[in-house]
């Protein structure tokens, strides 16, 4: 953590392009979907930490602002914390002293942090380029010209802060991910009880950029420890001969070890977890923090170890990164790629949970 070393925190964000102006039927995080956080010690990709958050429904209606939840937190099957959200950023009559209404949001926990609830989304990207077949809007992408679409809207964020000393990982290093169970339906008089799993992340991109569209149900319902069956995409990526087409790059089409490396297994000499390969967020927590004075927002590619794919910072440009990386940057093939938008719009907080407040539904961001 940038300001408090002997901590790790994970973010995980759900229902991404929330317009803050979305009334009468505001954002939530839903009552009947259980969220989940998972955290591998020891390179098996099976999780030895489950943070398991559960929420409630609203206590009023939703079109008079009525958006605070309360919510349970299990770690490991027993109840560890119970807290509330924050209410949504509705307007200054609303929600006034809204910095003040988040802040009451952070639960303490036996010398961990918690919060849920509603974040300006950190993420960043020209989405509108890079899915009309990776379109660059001014040369290489690397240096601006792009459009932020993550601009103005919020997400709805569980953050962690965990003392390094609870972890205790094998190498200092550990692998995170993240998923959403939906409770199973009823058919008639046919009651299938339990929880199903309906999506998943560990890395940025992989689910939206290197699995094929006829194998994301299939990922999203998979548990990392059974990655190997998609080592396929991974090894003979799709894009990188879409790259070579459309830009002539000269990228690796062929036994992309280096891919699976960086998403499957963990670099060598940086944050390598073993042969098991999973899509997991590996973090070396051992590595210092950079700081945000020096950080480079290419991450480990542009010599800045503290990055990603070591961990992914809120303000880390893993478009360009993964970009570069998918051209072929750890082959040797270094092309400047990039989507134009090298920040977000809104600066971070200077502590947990570091995402920025979302902005004022009453300002309307997205409107004219």
């Amino acid at each position: 953590s940038p300001d408090r070393p002997d901590t790790v925190t994970i973010v995980s964000n759900w229902i991404p392009a929330e317009d803050p102006a979305a009334g009468p039927n505001y954002f939530t995080f839903s009552p009947s979907a259980r969220y989940n956080i998972y955290i591998d010690r020891n390179g098996d990709a099976r999780p030895d930490e489950t943070f398991r958050f559960r929420f409630s429904r609203t206590a009023g209606p939703l079109f008079l602002g009525n958006t605070v939840q309360k919510y349970t937190v299990t770690r490991n099957g027993k109840l560890y914390a119970r807290g509330s959200t924050p209410p949504n950023n509705i307007g200054p009559r609303a929600t006034p002293n809204y910095r003040q209404l988040a802040a009451k949001g952070v639960l303490s926990v036996g010398g961990a942090r918690i919060f849920a609830g509603q974040r300006d989304d950190p993420f960043f990207g020209d989405i509108g380029a890079v899915f009309d077949l990776l379109a660059i809007r001014k040369g290489t992408g690397n240096m601006g010209g792009g459009k932020d679409f993550f601009a103005g809207y919020a997400v709805h964020s569980i953050a962690l802060q965990i003392p390094v000393s609870q972890l205790n990982a094998k190498n200092s290093t550990i692998g995170v991910w993240s998923s959403t169970d939906r409770r199973n339906v009823t058919i008639g008089n046919k009651v299938r009880r339990g929880w199903t799993q309906v999506s998943r992340i560990g890395n940025p991109l992989v689910n939206e950029l290197v699995v094929p569209t006829p194998f994301k149900d299939l990922w999203n319902r998979s548990v990392p420890v059974n990655d190997k069956q998609f080592a396929g995409p991974v090894l003979k990526p799709i894009l990188a001969k879409l790259m070579n087409d459309l830009y002539k790059v000269n990228a690796p089409e062929n036994n992309r070890d280096d891919l699976v490396a960086v998403f499957g297994t963990g670099v060598n000499g940086l944050n390598f977890t073993g042969p098991t390969v999973a899509d997991l967020l590996r973090l070396n927590y051992s590595i210092p923090v950079t700081p945000a004075g020096t950080m480079n927002r290419l991450g480990v590619i542009g010599g800045d170890n503290g990055g990603f794919p070591n961990g992914r910072r809120l303000g880390d440009d893993v478009i360009d990164a993964a970009e570069q990386v998918m051209a072929g940057f750890l082959k040797g093939n270094k092309v400047p790629l990039g989507d134009g938008v090298n920040a977000d719009d809104r600066d971070l907080l200077p502590g947990f949970p570091y995402a920025a407040d979302p902005q004022s539904g009453f300002d309307n961001t997205k409107g004219k």
